[in-house]
């Protein structure tokens, strides 16, 4: 009867298969990584607060819109590189910001145009609207001054101005609810005599804007309020009054509309940035970040090659296949390890020093023919006087062996005495 041949086992994927899906989780897993550690940078800081990205009425998304149909395309700044260039830079402060990064930017800019707008309202997200706030209440004086004091030495005027109107460049545009200001004898707007709302500091390029509600969002809602915000951004861009005579202000509803439905395109002396980092931009670092740009690209790199040629390598099998043992294994030399094993085990290895000995002993009497009935030190000195080549041979090698404080000496004491025995018995032969 023949015996009928098993079928060949078969694979349950197609090695290309897994090939290309393990290459497809890796470059998912790589992509996944580089978004993770990159996605800070894409989104906007500061939703709903004091940023020229924001919406909400503290925000200045408008100022920023007004401008781009008006003008030219305001830039925004997200790194450092951003700061140092040569434009009006208009640095929003909110309660929120980094004090760290102000005095980063005050010490960048210290001879380049530069546009502060102090903080005024305590505000709170509104629910039924994404990136909306709510105020509800003057931020305290304390507050306000711990960024002014940042940048000049001044302080938020006490007490509420009586002005009803200011004049900016000419236009006469309705006072802010509970004006913010300053004392300051030579005002850029004034709010009064003595008081300003647009001042310079004395000795640098800085100008600070002390009420926000001129040029934000909530602002730009009213017609004049939005063509005096040109109006101020102009005359420090220039330090020359703009005529306005001609101007037409388009409905504050259509400025989504396309620029050149505007007429106002008049040329300014240089171009408005926005600042981004005052809010979180471009200060988001991390190991990550690190493992993936300059110098440390280079190090990343080559401990990916070296992995994927360690999992090319692996792929193939170098040498012959290790064939599987016994759990128990037969034989003599399997009984002297387990038995090896089990002394170990046990802490009982150092004592077998002085048994190895006397049993090395009876051995060597009978393997010698020693006459019957010696033992102990009198079979010692009998296998002594056996050695013609030195006096006690046998009994110092035995006392080695028993005084042997580690394995390593008594391996080699025992193998020793091994060879003395071995020798006596050949040349007894």
């Amino acid at each position: 009867m023949s015996a009928t041949a098993e079928p060949a086992a078969q694979e349950p994927f197609n090695r290309r298969t897994l090939f290309w899906g393990i290459f497809a989780s890796l470059l998912a897993a790589a992509g996944f990584f580089l978004l993770s550690t990159y996605a800070p940078d894409f989104r906007q800081p500061g939703n709903g607060g004091a940023t020229p990205l924001s919406k909400s009425g503290v925000g200045y998304a408008g100022l920023a819109k007004w401008l781009r149909l008006t003008g030219e395309t305001p830039a925004m700044a997200r790194t450092e590189d951003d700061l140092g260039t040569d434009m009006l830079l208009i640095v929003t402060i909110s309660p929120e910001s980094d004090p760290a990064a102000l005095d980063h930017i005050l010490e960048l800019r210290q001879d380049l145009d530069t546009l502060f707008v102090l903080p005024k309202w305590q505000t709170l997200p509104l629910e039924k609207h994404e990136g909306w706030k709510m105020k509800f209440g003057r931020l305290p004086d304390a507050v306000v001054n711990q960024w002014l004091g940042r940048i000049a030495n001044a302080k938020i005027g006490v007490g509420q101005s009586t002005v009803q109107q200011l004049d900016i460049e000419g236009r006469l545009v309705a006072a802010p609810d509970e004006l913010q200001w300053v004392a300051d004898e030579h005002p850029i707007i004034a709010a009064g005599n003595d008081k300003a709302v647009l001042t310079e500091v004395d000795g640098k390029p800085f100008y600070i804007l002390t009420d926000p509600d001129l040029i934000n969002n909530a602002a730009l809602g009213n017609p004049d309020k939005a063509a005096a915000a040109l109006d101020l951004i102009s005359r420090l861009q220039s330090g020359i009054s703009p005529s306005r005579s001609n101007f037409k202000l388009p409905d504050p509803d259509q400025l989504g509309d396309a620029a050149s439905e505007n007429p106002d395109k008049r040329g300014r002396a240089q171009p408005v940035m926005f600042d981004l980092t005052l809010h979180g931009a471009g200060r988001k670092y991390d190991l990550a970040k690190l493992l993936v740009e300059p110098p440390f690209l280079a190090l990343t790199l080559t401990i990916l090659a070296a992995a994927a040629l360690a999992f090319l390598h692996g792929l193939g099998r170098f040498g012959p296949p290790r064939a599987e043992l016994r759990a128990i294994a037969f034989g003599k030399r399997a009984l002297v390890d387990t038995t090896a094993m089990l002394l170990r085990r046990a802490g009982r290895l150092e004592e077998l020093g002085g048994r190895y000995a006397a049993l090395m002993r009876v051995r060597a009497g009978a393997l010698l023919g020693a006459p019957h009935g010696l033992q102990g030190e009198a079979l010692d000195h009998w296998l002594d006087s056996r050695d013609k080549d030195e006096v006690d041979g046998f009994t110092a090698r035995a006392q080695a062996v028993g005084e042997a404080k580690n394995l390593t000496q008594m391996h080699e004491a025992a193998e020793q005495l091994h060879d003395w025995t071995a020798r006596r018995l050949g040349e007894r032969r």
